[in-house]
């Protein structure tokens, strides 16, 4: 079976971002090298759009600035994920730092300015749940 990496797809350099632009890391790109990737972006498979208003976590639940949940619809996408890395030999996952889906230390505290607080992403935490090995981006 062939061990695979899954990556942020922002940080392979794929405009993903909510701004419409990417985090390419690289050292994403060098330590992934010779290795079968699978690039994900829960934000991009929940339909939220490129650019896209910034979300952050909220009381527990993915809001846009206005308030607007996009909760459900980030939560099927991470189910969607979970569901397509099922049964695949995954060395790690290597994600984006500070996401409200990808964060793997630290989140934004939901105020939308700018502070930080220690916390994962809906995607980092139901990934960790399931026992995979996640990296932050920035540990690399």
């Amino acid at each position: 079976m062939i061990v695979k990496i899954v990556v942020s797809a922002c940080l392979l350099g794929e405009n993903c971002k909510y701004n419409g632009g990417n985090n390419y890391s690289a050292a994403v790109a060098k330590f992934v090298e010779g290795r079968e990737v699978i690039p994900v972006c829960p934000e991009r498979l929940a339909g939220l759009g490129i650019p896209r208003e910034p979300i952050e976590i909220v009381n527990g639940v993915v809001r846009r600035q206005d308030g607007t949940s996009v909760d459900e619809a980030l939560r099927k996408a991470v189910e969607q994920i979970l569901a397509q890395l099922e049964g695949q030999d995954i060395e790690c996952v290597i994600l984006k730092s500070r996401s409200p889906t990808c964060g793997v230390k630290q989140v934004y505290d939901g105020t939308f300015s700018g502070v930080l607080v220690d916390g994962m992403g809906v995607l980092a935490s139901a990934l960790q749940e399931k026992g995979y090995k996640v990296v932050d981006s920035e540990d690399l």
